[in-house]
């Protein structure tokens, strides 16, 4: 029981240091898109994750992942690493921090229409009320951000929403025979690889930032990427679903308060509603009655793994 009790308290600590610096990842990259653009942004940080998750494979010794790993670090890599990465820069090129962070949030509930759909997990009403609620919210979002074309920006960060929510279905199989260094170093990877057409205006765009720019790219990659992803994992693989999803509700919150302490920045009115809208459909999305009919089912969503209860969270 007490092997069992330090394991969870490791896997908390783990979730809280990932909830952290994914929220301080939204305030660096707003003040590193002033002089990176999002591609670039995107292999600059991808290279600094790399690299540094490299050394520390090298350093443990763990080696390459298994061959049953491969096709789950593939996706991801290109998806979770890749597309996310230069959808939400992209994004925050249009909307500040704060309201791409509400935005992106909607992802614990996209994970759950695709456990319905592909983990033959279901479509309870509360699943489908609060996707319609978070949609909502998405769209006041949209309508708060409408003036100079940022209602784009809502719309990049719903498909860095939509491509975590994908990545998170098929990252589950990967942590049951790799260990969490072993897929977020392949995934952080392949995303690079995935992002090398943009080398060029990377190193043209480093050569013209200020050195204050290049060092929020390199901490980017060092502490968002390589440490949280590897902490996620690491939770991802020792918890239930539901608490997981649940840590990320307070990501939104940190990101609004930090980019106005270093930023300045507070979403407009409608947005902060529109935002309030996505988490509360999140949070309908996730509520519901538990049974005790049975033990923990595995399922292939990481965010939607069924829980001790044996129903979904």
């Amino acid at each position: 029981m007490r092997a069992i009790g330090t394991e969870g308290q490791r896997a908390a600590t783990a979730a809280g240091a990932t909830v952290l610096l994914w929220a301080s990842a939204f305030v660096f990259i707003r003040a590193a898109g002033e002089h990176f653009s999002p591609g670039a942004l995107a292999l600059g940080r991808l290279l600094a994750g790399a690299v540094t998750l490299l050394l520390i494979l090298l350093v443990v010794g763990e080696g390459l992942p298994p061959r049953a790993a491969w096709r789950a670090i593939a996706i991801t890599g290109v998806l979770w690493f890749g597309v996310y990465m230069v959808a939400l820069n992209w994004s925050e090129e249009y909307v500040d921090a704060g309201t791409a962070a509400m935005v992106v949030n909607i992802g614990p509930v996209l994970i759950a229409l695709l456990g319905g759909a592909f983990l033959g997990e279901g479509f309870p009403r509360r699943l489908l009320g609060g996707i319609a609620v978070s949609f909502a919210g998405a769209i006041v979002v949209g309508l708060g951000t409408a003036q100079g074309g940022a209602a784009a920006g809502v719309l990049l960060a719903v498909l860095a929403a939509i491509t975590w929510a994908i990545s998170t279905i098929v990252q589950k199989p990967a942590l049951a025979v790799a260990s969490a260094l072993q897929v977020t170093t392949g995934g952080c990877v392949v995303g690079a690889l995935a992002c090398l057409p943009f080398a060029g205006q990377l190193v043209r765009e480093v050569g013209a930032a200020p050195p204050a720019a290049t060092l929020s790219v390199l901490y980017l990659g060092v502490f968002p990427t390589a440490l949280a992803f590897t902490t996620w994992a690491y939770a991802l693989a020792r918890t239930t679903a539901g608490r997981m999803g649940v840590t990320t509700y307070a990501v939104p919150a940190l990101v609004v308060l930090g980019s106005w302490l270093a930023l300045g920045e507070v979403p407009v009115p409608l947005a902060l509603l529109g935002g309030v809208l996505c988490l509360a459909g999140v949070a309908v999305a996730r509520s519901g009655p538990r049974t005790r009919s049975g033990p923990a089912v595995q399922t292939a969503g990481p965010l939607e793994e069924r829980d001790q209860t044996g129903t979904p969270p």
